[in-house]
């Protein structure tokens, strides 16, 4: 399976990664990618950035050594109701946003509250990619997410990075994705890389797909147009 985007990928800059964006940008080169997007967590991820960090990506030029640059953040969501750790200013300025469950961040709830919590957040019309929502630390009713997800065109990310860091989450990830193919929600797979080496490495997330048959047509990785005219329509990406 053919895949030239990574839309998950971390710099030392989250505080628990260890790669600068140009050994990122190296790396993804190397590994075949024509777009990569740069994802540091949000300022509530203990060792995160500030806001200012997202607010001032604009300095990252489009194209690095041919590899087209997705100015972007996994956000943390923060409560419940969905909110997350990015100023709607600074949302407004991105050009991909992801956004994520981490216990770090927030406590685990029941799964009503976490399910509701992926729901609202799904509401913010900024919000592009649900992060991880295999985490077997959250337990969600997926059906309802991948229903709010078609609903409201958001894409589900089959994280690669968590068959190592998240025990349990292939079932959760391998029914997710089952639901993305019944009901036809775009499915993205995401490195979740936090050290150059494993930019666009995207192995696991592949098996899951294939194991599914996730038609070619609801993967964004297999063709860079694919995430570009997807942000496009929402009214980003305006200088391409």
């Amino acid at each position: 399976m053919k895949s030239v985007i990574d839309t998950h990928t971390h710099t030392y800059v989250s505080g628990h990664a260890y790669s600068t964006l140009m050994e990122n940008i190296e790396y993804g080169k190397k590994n075949g990618l024509e777009v990569l997007a740069v994802t540091d967590h949000g300022p509530k991820m203990p060792g995160g950035p500030h806001q200012f960090y997202f607010n001032s990506l604009r300095a990252v030029p489009r194209v690095v050594e041919g590899l087209i640059i997705l100015r972007g953040c996994e956000a943390n969501i923060i409560d419940f109701q969905g909110n997350i750790d990015i100023s709607e200013e600074i949302q407004n300025r991105l050009d991909l946003l992801l956004v994520s469950l981490h216990d770090v961040c927030i406590r685990p709830g029941t799964r009503e509250d976490n399910t509701m919590a992926l729901l609202r957040a799904m509401d913010n019309e900024n919000v592009d990619i649900i992060g991880h929502a295999g985490n077997p630390a959250f337990d969600i009713d997926q059906e309802k997410v991948v229903l709010k997800a078609k609903e409201k065109n958001k894409i589900i990310e089959i994280n690669n990075s968590s068959f190592r860091s998240r025990p349990g989450c292939e079932e959760n990830c391998l029914r997710l994705a089952l639901l993305c193919k019944e009901y036809g929600v775009k499915v993205v797979m995401g490195s979740d890389s936090h050290f150059c080496t494993k930019i666009g490495i995207l192995d696991n997330s592949k098996e899951i797909l294939k194991a599914v048959k996730m038609p070619e047509e609801l993967i964004m990785n297999t063709n860079r147009h694919k995430i570009i005219d997807y942000l496009k329509l929402k009214g980003k990406l305006k200088d391409m």
